[in-house]
């Protein structure tokens, strides 16, 4: 799917329009490659618990997304699905799926798998940003601990 094609759905809600725009653009930043659109929708504190190590990282920093950014001999896709708002006051939270596609410049090749996605917000002078974020996926425990990128939602 190409930044182009995606259209949203109808929510029931402005703020949960709002919170999946914040979605949508990680998902535009990712395609076009743009470091500060996506670091953009994060508060400067945000606890990230992204799939690269270390365990935790404390906010986005642009010039760590650009290396990775240039890694990527594509356009990185990501596919969200089945996301799930809850709003309370100035905070919420969003789970679901997210797809990621594209092609590394390495020995990887070709990227697609399907990982975890939750993310919290808070809601500061009217805009939504992301304060955590926890993506995953799912191993299996057969004494391999292969990540299981074969699974789909």
């Amino acid at each position: 799917m190409s930044a182009a094609a995606y259209h949203a759905p109808v929510f029931a809600s402005q703020d949960e329009a709002a919170i999946h725009a914040v979605i949508d653009t990680m998902r535009e930043a990712l395609f076009t490659k743009d470091p500060h659109k996506f670091v953009s929708v994060f508060a400067s504190d945000a606890a990230v618990f992204n799939l690269a190590p270390p365990l935790m990282h404390h906010g986005v920093d642009p010039a760590e997304k650009q290396a990775w950014f240039d890694s990527w001999s594509t356009p990185i896709e990501l596919e969200p699905r089945d996301f799930k708002v809850t709003i309370s006051g100035e905070y919420a939270f969003a789970h679901g799926f997210l797809r990621l596609t594209g092609i590394k410049k390495g020995p990887e090749g070709s990227i697609s798998f399907w990982m975890r996605e939750t993310v919290c917000l808070h809601r500061e002078n009217g805009e939504w940003r992301i304060v955590h974020e926890h993506a995953s996926v799912p191993f299996y425990m057969d004494g391999t601990l292969r990540p299981a990128f074969d699974l789909m939602p």
